[in-house]
């Protein structure tokens, strides 16, 4: 046995050993995170922004972190104790805490989130480099201490480049939109990001060839950096400034201090040719950022508006994210996750061999997808090439198991070959950090072989399940396959008919008129939000942004968009030739969701018809689709829904929310009778709903401590169901059973504790009964509760609808959808926004109490009337503030689901005081009403 081996610290005290999740798994998590957005579209806020962050921020910031540091301890050799698990651990999770926060902060448009996101991450790669600095100063001179210097200066720009995403974040109007977007983007992936690759592949990139370093490396590196650093300053302050030709300098100077380093690459690649998914990916890669940069350099220089300029971004950010940033990447853990696992030679080559199946077709459909998705191809091709995009990269996560699968099958069989004559170092050989990355000017095949010979009997060497791969990589028949393949994913989906205007629709002869509409944006909608155009007509749409502090634009599914306007300006959009219908929408992150959706509709010629695409509810003219989740059908008229009682139709009528008077009996007797009724549950959205007594949520039961509560229970419904009162106890068995239809049973309590209490529908699956309307309120009054002028029941709830939701035709709420928790809306006493119609009424100066229930089944409550205070809090059975003289107060009553409790106020002066559940997206979604307050 070496003296190396015998001095090796145990497996435990080194970061780069064993299986450690929050090392190994974020990555993957954030790629897997991706792809189903990518998926899902549209129906996810953000959906483009959130696909590149989850790339950028979320998988290849978490793999700089880990492998920058890996690579710092192979090369500086400083001890394993300087920055050990338990310092990386913590910087992983800051990481991983702060990138959550921004993917949920920025589509939800929440900035105190964002920021506190934005921190975290920024804290964990500031801490990052103050701990590659310490590893420095610690260690021994040695060679290519210069590639630690490029990990610092990267370190450095990452918080630059997040807090310009935190300004971005704000929404500001163009031109500064435009030009934060440049910096941003800048800082992060040529600084960031870029001085991390070019510092590490100096050595890395010899060791994946397997050839000998070219001398010049080191001086090349240190050569390049300054140029590197330099370039991305000017390009970040010229953007900053404004000044186009500045902006493009800084660039171009980046990709010669690029280019200058990269010769350090052609050597290596000269002496042994890129053969392997690894290498050949890197390559591809490092392809894709020259251009990528320089293409940024000409697309400033040439475009004299900084607004033109954002709106050609989202080219960028896909070359960058994809083609650089996580081809790269991929490539790199292709290498790397079989060397940490190691296992020997053989093991090594037979987890390294897994990532050459079906390499050449992998990439050359990732890269030629890639290259033609960039180009103006109708939206059905770019789709498609998208989804051949989104699979070759989808596959390497099967491969990875795969990979580790086999390399730890090697270790176990070379392990129990070896026995006890073999020691443990010597048949599970060295960390990633000691199979060579640290040497690199030798081959890899020489470090193998230094690895010392084990004492005692010699063990058969590992076979690999999977053959070497020694054939060239671009001789393989898989290249024409991909091609072939994507050739005929593009012929198809160019025979597909287009629904963009003017294309894709057989010979649209122009009228020669141009129709100009008008069109306000304000308080979340387009106004008018469906404009109707002559078939061959020209479209121009003037937009007018009318919200006093918020910034909006508009793109249309054509391709055309406007620049952010802030408030108050003006914009003209040319829409071109109107062939057939459009849709566009604020693409301002969460307004589309809040119903900022425009319909253009057609008329005359061959038009496909007068209907929005899709044929959703709501895309009809004088009305838009609501902010429901994923694209649901529920709609919200033009005008606000509290400006008159038309929305909800002439023959609705508002559940009763004044709390039922308490009577003098003590024992109650009551008939609760399951009905299934449609029922209209937000403005022109129907649904088949399940009801006690014919009202969702069923009737109130008001009583006092002691009081007894004999309930009859009848199935009138087409199905079974049963009941479970909160409010008292009983032994689920007989009292709760399911009640066959046409059946009846008896249910008696004793209300032995105070509170509200809810009443539910038991039967499984238990969440769909309780979304479907089977749920209701129990009240027992606290002993001695002083009276009030005026008492309320609020119960909240879910709504997550079917396919149909017409009048007639409506049917039950969505099981699956209630089971996701992604519900359509979220409303007080069964009816979205009924209370923005008929208001609750108070007076100036009297005592006001809201008993509130959060019936659920999912969702939690935060219940808030704005312009009050509450000076009374009561929740759960608990006393949280009395009306005692004390100067306290609260501004919410925050319940959890089933939970219950009541808030007591007294309105200052007259005026219509809004109360929502202050999860706003669910006062968005319907939670909201209204107290109209009368001297």
């Amino acid at each position: 046995m070496s003296t190396r081996q015998l001095e090796r610290p145990s497996a435990a005290a080194l970061p780069g050993r064993g299986v450690w999740p929050l090392r190994d798994h974020p990555t993957t998590l954030w790629l897997t995170a991706a792809l189903v957005v990518t998926a899902l579209g549209r129906g996810i806020p953000g959906a483009d922004w959130l696909v590149v962050h989850l790339v950028l921020l979320g998988a290849v910031t978490h793999a700089v972190m880990v492998w920058s540091t890996h690579f710092a301890q192979a090369l500086l050799k400083t001890p394993p104790t300087l920055d050990g698990r338990r310092q990386q651990g913590r910087r992983l999770a800051l990481l991983l805490v702060g990138s959550t926060l921004v993917f949920v902060g920025v589509p939800a448009g929440c900035g105190p989130v964002t920021v506190a996101g934005a921190t975290c991450a920024a804290a964990a790669v500031t801490w990052h480099g103050v701990q590659l600095w310490r590893r420095l100063r610690a260690a021994l001179p040695g060679r290519f201490r210069i590639t630690i210097r490029y990990y610092l200066a990267a370190a450095t720009a990452m918080p630059v480049g997040a807090f310009f995403g935190v300004l971005l974040a704000q929404q500001p109007a163009d031109p500064w939109h435009a030009r934060l977007l440049v910096a941003h983007s800048m800082t992060m992936a040529l600084g960031w990001l870029g001085l991390t690759v070019t510092g590490t592949l100096v050595t890395f990139w010899p060791t994946l060839l397997r050839a000998r370093m070219d001398d010049r490396a080191e001086g090349l590196a240190r050569e390049a950096l300054p140029v590197l650093i330099v370039g991305v300053t000017v390009a970040v302050g010229g953007a900053l400034a404004g000044w186009h030709p500045l902006t493009s300098l800084g660039l171009m100077t980046y990709a010669a201090g690029l280019l200058w380093w990269a010769r350090a690459l052609v050597t290596p690649a000269r002496r042994s040719v890129p053969r392997r998914f690894a290498t050949v990916s890197a390559a591809c890669a490092l392809t894709w950022f020259v251009a990528a940069v320089v293409a940024v350099a000409v697309l400033v220089l040439v475009t004299p508006d900084w607004t033109e300029v954002g709106a050609h971004y989202d080219l960028v950010a896909a070359a960058l994210a994809l083609g650089f940033a996580l081809q790269l990447v991929l490539a790199a853990l292709s290498h790397l996750v079989p060397s940490v696992l190691g296992g020997g030679p053989a093991v090594l080559r037979a987890g390294l061999d897994w990532f050459e199946r079906g390499a050449p077709f992998r990439v050359v459909v990732l890269n030629l997808g890639l290259a033609l998705w960039l180009l103006p191809l109708p939206s059905p091709t770019r789709m498609a090439l998208g989804g051949l995009v989104a699979l070759a990269v989808a596959s390497f996560l099967p491969l990875t198991g795969l990979s580790v699968r086999e390399s730890i099958r090697g270790r176990r069989a070379a392990q129990s070959v070896a026995g006890a004559t073999v020691p443990a170092a010597a048949a599970v050989p060295a960390a990633a950090g000691d199979l060579g990355e640290a040497d690199p000017p030798a081959a890899e095949g020489a470090r193998t072989a230094q690895i010392p010979a084990a004492t005692g009997p010699a063990i058969p060497a590992f076979t690999s399940r999977v053959p070497a791969n020694g054939r060239a990589f671009w001789t393989s028949g898989q290249l024409a396959a991909a091609v072939s393949v994507i050739a005929l994913v593009v012929a198809a989906s160019l025979a597909l008919p287009s629904a963009a205007a003017g294309g894709g629709r057989a010979e649209v002869t122009p009228t020669g008129h141009t129709t100009t509409v008008d069109v306000a944006a304000r308080d979340m909608r387009f106004t008018p939000a469906s404009i109707t155009v002559p078939f061959g007509d020209r479209l121009v749409i003037r937009l007018t942004n009318r919200d006093e502090t918020t910034t909006h634009d508009l793109v249309l599914d054509t391709g055309g968009r406007t620049a952010r306007m802030a408030p108050g300006a003006t914009g003209e959009l040319d829409a071109g030739v109107v062939a057939g219908p459009v849709e566009g929408w604020c693409s301002v992150v969460g307004h589309r969701q809040m119903g900022m959706v425009l319909h253009v509709l057609v008329v005359g010629g061959d038009a496909a018809g007068t209907a929005a695409p899709g044929g959703r509810a709501g895309s009809v003219a004088g009305s838009v689709p609501s902010a429901g989740h994923g694209g649901s059908s529920m709609t919200m008229p033009d005008a606000p829904v509290h400006s008159g009682q038309g929305a909800l139709g002439a023959g609705f009528t508002a559940y009763d929310p004044v709390l039922p008077p308490l009577m003098a009996e003590r024992v109650h007797r009551v008939t609760l009778t399951v009905e299934e009724l449609e029922q209209q549950v937000a403005p022109g959205v129907w649904q088949r709903r399940w009801t006690y007594n014919g009202t969702s949520p069923g009737p109130t039961l008001h009583g006092r401590v002691g009081d007894v509560f004999e309930v009859t229970l009848v199935n009138h419904g087409t199905m079974g169901h049963s009941i479970d009162f909160h409010a008292g106890s009983r032994a689920p068995d007989e009292v709760m059973r399911t009640v066959p239809p046409g059946a009846s049973l008896t249910y008696r309590f004793t209300a032995t504790r105070a509170g509200i209490w809810m009443y539910h529908c038991g039967t499984m699956p238990m969440s769909a009964h309780i979304a479907a309307g089977l749920f209701g309120a129990v009240v027992i009054e606290p002993p001695d509760l002083p009276a009030v002028d005026r008492s309320f029941l609020l119960v909240q709830s879910e709504l997550y609808l079917g396919a149909s939701t017409a009048h007639g035709s409506a049917v039950e709420a969505d099981a699956t959808k209630t089971q996701a928790d992604t519900p359509d809306g979220v409303v007080f006493n069964g009816t979205a926004f009924q209370y923005d119609t008929t208001h609750l009424r108070a007076r100036v100066g009297e005592r006001v109490r809201f008993w509130v229930l959060d019936a659920g089944p999912n969702r939690g409550s935060s219940f808030h009337v704005v312009g009050a205070q509450f000076d009374v809090v009561w929740a759960e059975g608990a006393w949280l503030l009395r009306r005692d003289g004390s100067s306290g107060g609260s501004q919410t009553l925050s319940l959890g689901a089933a939970q219950g409790g009541f808030v007591e106020t007294s309105f200052p002066e007259a005026g219509h005081y809004p109360f929502v559940s202050h999860v706003m997206a669910d006062a968005e979604r319907g939670a909201h009403g209204i107290v109209q307050v009368q001297p």
